[in-house]
């Protein structure tokens, strides 16, 4: 089941280019008698899908063949396994679906490319942080969002998974032997090294040398990423790594206790609450940002959604503002630079705002799915300019 989105399989979807593109949103059930409104919404979303390519002019063994991969996913078996959203994306040679973990709008768009816009809010940086699951047994490293987490994975040459084995290598002579201490994870050991108990200064200092491999091996997986990064340990070992550490945007708080035992929900559910704030922060940073260029700069910012389109085009959009609960329709011609507007979709439209979320997504620029009276000047988008 495609259950785990990522910014690459949206950048697949984003890159995928035909006619016609059919995009579908709905809203799920994970359990209950509801589960049962499902393929009903379902069947109903791809009828209207058959009737909006049969006035395109498509003939009916095209677009049956074009629609078969989705209605084979109506079997009780896949129903039953959903999350709170599913979109679905069906084009000639392509089909691609996702359970989406949070509550989706339903949505039925036919153009020449995907509709992208409900997913931004699971994509963006306003959202994106890192989990590092720290123990003397093993270390783990996640990537989540508000609304999910999923483990990355690391190869022992690049940061070590254990204390074991970070430290076989060093001290030779003393053959150090690791084994399992006490079980239980409230008591906070995970391992002691013979002659060396919890606490000693010898200990101490493995403990050291073993966050600074961390450490060395995060920093190339990260790669000068500026997400933030919150750590999950027992006191004793997260205390150390917090003074070795090198990654700028390490939080201070912790999600204390063993995590080995700890379920990535429940790692994840903390960690949010570590995280959540600075996000929120982050958007009203980048609001007051917009006020203050809109006052003394004005060239930096818009909030004319003609000069957005061709602004995001071009790679000049640092920060987009764009209205979850609006569609804009028109046209733009990369060629004459053209943007149109029409009140309602015509043949060969774009929502625009989708399109401007879009191309500041695959330029490397922060976009904010917020409702419109959360955006400046109350518009359906705003935009800060790189230049």
């Amino acid at each position: 089941m495609n259950n785990i989105l990522t910014q690459e399989e949206v950048k697949k979807i984003v890159s995928y280019q035909n006619n016609p593109c059919i995009s579908i949103y709905f809203p799920t059930h994970p359990a209950g008698p509801e589960v049962r409104q499902d393929p009903i919404r379902h069947k109903n979303l791809l009828r209207d899908a058959e009737q909006k390519l049969t006035e395109m002019g498509w003939e009916q063994t095209e677009i049956q063949k074009l629609l078969k991969p989705a209605q084979a996913l109506d079997h009780t078996d896949f129903w039953q396994h959903q999350g709170k959203g599913l979109a679905l994306f069906i084009a000639p040679h392509f089909f691609q679906y996702f359970t989406l973990p949070i509550i989706v709008d339903e949505l039925l768009v036919v153009s020449d490319r995907f509709q992208v816009k409900p997913l931004m809010p699971m994509l963006t940086n306003n959202g994106r942080f890192y989990l590092l699951a720290l123990s003397q047994n093993q270390v783990k490293l996640y990537q989540g969002s508000h609304y999910s987490i999923s483990e990355i994975s690391i190869s022992s040459d690049s940061i070590p998974p254990s204390l074991a084995e970070a430290l076989k290598y060093d001290d030779p002579e003393k053959q150090l032997q690791a084994h399992t201490g006490n079980p239980n994870p409230a008591a906070g050991k995970s391992e002691i090294f013979h002659g060396q108990g919890v606490g000693t200064e010898d200990h101490k200092d493995q403990i050291r040398r073993f966050c600074l491999k961390v450490d060395q091996g995060l920093q190339e997986k990260l790669n000068n990423e500026s997400i933030p990064l919150v750590l999950a340990g027992v006191e004793f070992v997260t205390s150390i790594y917090q003074t070795v550490n090198s990654y700028p945007h390490l939080m201070d708080e912790v999600v204390v206790g063993n995590p080995e035992n700890v379920s990535p929900e429940m790692l994840h559910q903390e960690a949010w609450k570590i995280v959540e704030p600075d996000f929120h922060q982050s958007q009203e940073k980048a609001n007051t940002e917009y006020q203050e260029l809109a006052g003394n700069d004005a060239e930096k910012v818009s909030h004319d959604l003609q000069e957005i389109v061709k602004a995001a085009y071009f790679q000049r959009i640092d920060t987009l503002f764009i209205a979850s609960d609006q569609q804009q329709w028109g046209q733009f011609d990369p060629k004459t630079h053209q943007v149109n507007l029409h009140d309602q979709p015509q043949p060969q439209d774009d929502d625009l705002l989708n399109l401007a979320a879009l191309q500041t997504f695959l330029n490397g620029g922060t976009v904010y799915v917020t409702e419109s009276k959360e955006i400046p000047e109350q518009a359906v988008a705003a935009a800060i300019f790189r230049y």
